[in-house]
């Protein structure tokens, strides 16, 4: 068997206080004709990254809603991750060179998985989440969790405007297998590929989430006095994997500008290591050996106990949340820093620039210099930024809670019935 990943309970119910009763009776109404329905989520971690945090609500969501959902992860080798680290990154667009000895490495990893699944019983739905598992379908035609009417879908959450066409030649079959397919944005869809149900559906927030759930100013305080952040201060913030398309480097670049007109501001950079991700070790070593001995800039992440209530704070008491991606599939942490009332300086890069409206929620960035200048406007005019703060929180409660990811689905697996 593959890793079933433990959940709490969550009350559908209870997201009324944010996401209002229309959109609770909604779920509830497309819900009644798939009670019972078995259905599988499959991925690749079962901590760190985006991909987990939505999971973590989402199933336990359509458990309340009366489906019988659960999670598994696929286990994989430190050489494994090694080779879909790199697809990752080639998918995303980088040049990198794709071997057959990388395709058996990843093919055995997931014979092996598939092979683990076989006694699992008949689903409903099975939902394959990014490329890690993505060719377990090819393995899984004829097994007993393969029904005849069991429905594939594939969700991608990665930018592929500029993929590796070497690399997605090789992954496109497997992918195709599948029923339908979920994209974050049209512009993602490789014009190559061939299925006749696309469904472009954005990822989506926990407002009840420990990691999203208004924390009293006392408490976000202490957190960040515990970690060495003076909230007297300007605080800037940029939560994400430690990774190079997140710009790390550059967001230091752009803060080192900031100071010239903000000498007592504080940068911190936060996030988690992914079991998926070996890559992020580096990226660490390396945003550690740019920092030198500079105390301002606050490199945090689970390796010193930072987790979803750390990161609350971090983003709930930043001046300005900052997230300086060149690629991103969505960036959860966009909608988590217009949430709590923070405008967010982003990358003009995949789906942060539809969670940013340029000058009303925050601003859109291309540029080292362009970043610098967006924040320290911010800084120099606190009013406005409490305005535009306020403006994505509504923003985000509109769009991307949550309630209408589960109406997404919900849709879909009608649709597929």
């Amino acid at each position: 068997m593959l890793e079933r990943v433990p959940l709490l309970e969550k009350d559908l119910g209870s997201f009324a206080e944010h996401s209002g009763e229309a959109a609770i009776e909604r779920i509830r109404e497309l819900a009644r004709p798939l009670e019972g329905a078995r259905v599988l989520h499959v991925n690749a971690t079962a901590y760190g990254g985006g991909v987990a945090e939505l999971l973590a609500t989402h199933v336990p969501l359509l458990n309340s809603a009366g489906l019988h959902a659960e999670w598994q992860v696929i286990r994989g080798s430190d050489q494994f991750f090694g080779v879909t680290k790199q697809v990752h990154n080639a998918l995303q667009g980088a040049d990198i060179d794709w071997t057959l000895e990388m395709e058996r490495i990843y093919l055995d990893m997931i014979l092996d998985n598939a092979q683990s699944m076989d006694h699992e019983g008949e689903y409903d739905f099975i939902v394959i989440h990014d490329p890690q598992p993505a060719a377990l379908l090819h393995y899984l035609r004829e097994s007993p969790i393969n029904g005849p009417n069991t429905k594939w879908i594939w969700r991608c959450h990665i930018d592929l405007t500029e993929v590796n066409e070497r690399v997605w030649r090789f992954f496109r079959p497997f992918v195709e297998l599948h029923d339908a397919s979920v994209w974050t944005m049209p512009e993602y869809v490789p014009s190559t590929f061939d299925m006749e149900r696309i469904v472009i559906a954005p990822p989506c927030i926990d407002p009840m989430s420990v990691k999203n759930m208004e924390l009293p100013g006392a408490v976000t305080i202490e957190v960040c006095r515990k970690y060495g952040v003076d909230v007297a201060r300007p605080v800037i913030t940029q939560v994400s994997r430690f990774d190079p398309w997140k710009d790390p480097l550059g967001v230091m670049q752009a803060f080192n500008l900031v100071r010239e007109d903000f000498p007592a501001a504080q940068l911190i950079l936060a996030g988690s290591m992914a079991t998926d991700d070996p890559e992020g070790f580096q990226i660490w070593e390396d945003i550690l050996e740019a920092r030198g001995g500079d105390d301002a800039i606050h490199l945090l992440s689970n390796l010193q106990q930072v987790g979803n209530i750390e990161i609350n704070a971090f983003q709930a008491q930043a001046d300005v949340v900052v997230q300086k991606s060149l690629r991103e599939g969505f960036g959860l942490t966009v909608s988590e820093g217009l949430w709590k009332a923070r405008p967010v300086v982003g990358g003009r890069a995949g789906g942060i620039i539809r969670q940013i409206v340029d000058g009303e929620n925050g601003y859109l960035v291309d540029s080292i210099e362009e970043c610098a200048t967006s924040i320290l406007g911010l800084l120099k005019d606190p009013v406005r930024a409490t305005e535009m703060g306020e403006s994505g929180r509504e923003y985000v409660r509109e769009r991307f809670l949550s309630t209408r990811e589960v109406t997404d689905w919900l849709e879909l697996f009608t649709v597929l019935t």
